[in-house]
């Protein structure tokens, strides 16, 4: 593909002509890119060769977009392109299939004349995550563009170097805000027990994106020491703050933060509700659960929901009644929290209005029904959930937009790619291995004959209250180890 694509580039005649207008084709590509099961990285290779450079930049981002690993040396190619955009979308298309072979191209392309090519060289090597890297890195960390130094203290927080640990101890004084955040959450990467002394001082940076990162990393931290600051900026603090101040205070744990925090149950912005919400169930505050119940009935959805779903941490039996509003809630995100809570508090008898929701049109709404039936352990689901696994797929799917018209919320959503994982693990719940329930067995063992090898052995994509952040998710394959009886083929099932 490489030297094709190097004739190309000295003879645009030998590519079809296409005399539409670009905008045109402009669109076919983000329409092509959109569904990478049909998309043809051939067409896109082609176009890699077009005389039109925003054409050729297209098809560099639409082949990272379909991650096809064969494009990898075209792409390369690519970084020697006249135009300044097509070599950062082949740059950004290089990171977006994150192939070791790719390293070297890239650190050379940290030379390029072009800020913007730089940078996205800088992101790529961050996603690429090779310790071969650090030193090109590190030659590159005095960049004039502020955006290339983020880029090089995004990387080498990932990295993980010594070397690299004392680079962003430089960078904590760089002119750039922006490159002051991204080394204060880089040094929230390593495990060093320096990094809350060094981090807590930019509570009272100028910034407030990089107050918003301190609080971040003191939180993930647990550092006792920060909660008497934390408390103290609380109070004084703009609103766009005080979220990371809230949830960085939960997570430490202290209970001497609770009385700080409970006043911002009630405050008049929605976001910060929702972190008071979370922050006093983190830290199990006394009394945590009345805060909640107050907000159930609250008027933006997003509260709402965070009130049903943590119920289910601090609540307790007699919340049921009032879950149960939630479930008829006409916002899918508070009931999607109501079914959460429901399971996690055991409320086995609302699994029959549970199951209903599995035909819920918007997947968080079904991912949290799947879940839920699976850990309420409800025989009653076994058919439906049969049913839902035939017609599901373990491909990844892409990320949607959620968000209602009640409030600033705006959420991404990755349920649709969670729901087949989740299915397995819920049908695996039932113990199927235990009854010799034939249904689920057969529905298990013709569902994990399908896969790849490699789609066994990948991560297993559960929802998040299932494998809480830096939790390691088990395997897909061991979903099925855990579900199907030992010893069970196709001859022995009849399949």
């Amino acid at each position: 593909m490489a030297s094709r694509l190097k004739r190309g580039k000295g003879s645009h005649e030998r590519v079809p002509r296409d005399d539409r207008p670009i905008a045109d084709r402009l669109s076919e590509i983000r329409r092509l890119a959109s569904d990478p099961a049909v998309a043809d990285p051939e067409q896109f290779l082609h176009l890699l060769s077009d005389r039109e450079p925003e054409l050729r930049q297209a098809a560099a981002w639409g082949l990272g977009a379909i991650k096809d690993v064969r494009a990898r040396s075209a792409l390369e190619a690519s970084l020697e392109d006249p135009s300044p955009g097509v070599r950062a979308a082949a740059a950004q298309a290089l990171g977006l299939l994150a192939r070791p072979e790719s390293r070297e191209p890239l650190e050379r392309s940290l030379d390029d004349p072009s800020p913007a090519v730089r940078s996205m060289t800088g992101w790529a090597l961050r996603v690429v995550g090779s310790l071969a890297s650090v030193p090109a890195l590190l030659r590159h960390a005095n960049d004039p563009e502020a955006t290339v130094r983020l880029w090089v203290a995004a990387a080498l927080g990932h990295l993980r170097t010594d070397a690299g640990f004392a680079q962003l101890l430089a960078y904590l004084e760089d002119p750039s805000d922006r490159v002051r955040r991204q080394t204060v959450l880089s040094l929230g990467q390593f495990h060093d027990p320096r990094v809350p002394d060094l981090v807590r001082p930019f509570l009272a940076d100028p910034a407030r994106r990089v107050r918003i990162a301190a609080a971040v990393v003191l939180g993930r931290c647990r550092d006792l020491e920060s909660v008497d600051l934390l408390i103290s900026r609380l109070a004084f603090d703009e609103s766009w703050v005080r979220p990371s101040i809230l949830i960085a205070l939960g997570r430490i744990g202290d209970a001497r933060a609770a009385a700080a925090v409970a006043p911002y149950v009630d405050d008049k912005a929605a976001w910060v509700r929702v972190c008071a919400i979370r922050s006093l169930t983190d830290m199990r505050a006394p009394g945590a659960a009345v805060h909640l119940r107050r907000r159930l009935n609250d008027p933006v959805w997003s509260v709402r929901g965070a009130a049903a779903e943590m119920l289910g941490f601090v609540g307790d039996a007699s919340d049921l009644p009032a879950l149960r509003e939630r479930l008829e809630d006409t916002n899918p995100w508070p009931r999607r929290g109501a079914i959460y809570a429901i399971a996690l508090l055991d409320l086995t008898e609302a699994a029959p209005r549970i199951r209903e929701e599995l035909k819920h049109p918007v997947p968080e709404v079904r991912l949290a029904a799947i879940w839920a039936l699976g850990r309420l352990r409800d025989d009653g689901a076994r058919e439906a959930l049969v049913t839902m696994l035939r017609q599901l797929h373990p491909s990844t799917a892409p990320a949607e937009s959620f968000a209602q018209s009640d409030g600033a919320v705006r959420l991404l959503s990755d349920a649709a790619d969670r729901l087949y994982d989740t299915t397995i693990q819920a049908i695996g719940r039932l113990h199927p291995q235990e009854s010799g329930d034939l249904l689920l067995v057969r529905a298990l063992a013709e569902s994990r004959a399908a896969l790849s090898e490699d789609e066994v052995e990948r991560p297993a994509r559960l929802p998040h209250i299932e494998v809480p952040p830096g939790a390691t998710p088990p395997t897909l394959g061991q979903l099925f180890e855990a579900a199907l009886p030992a010893g069970s083929d196709e001859d022995e099932l009849g399949c």
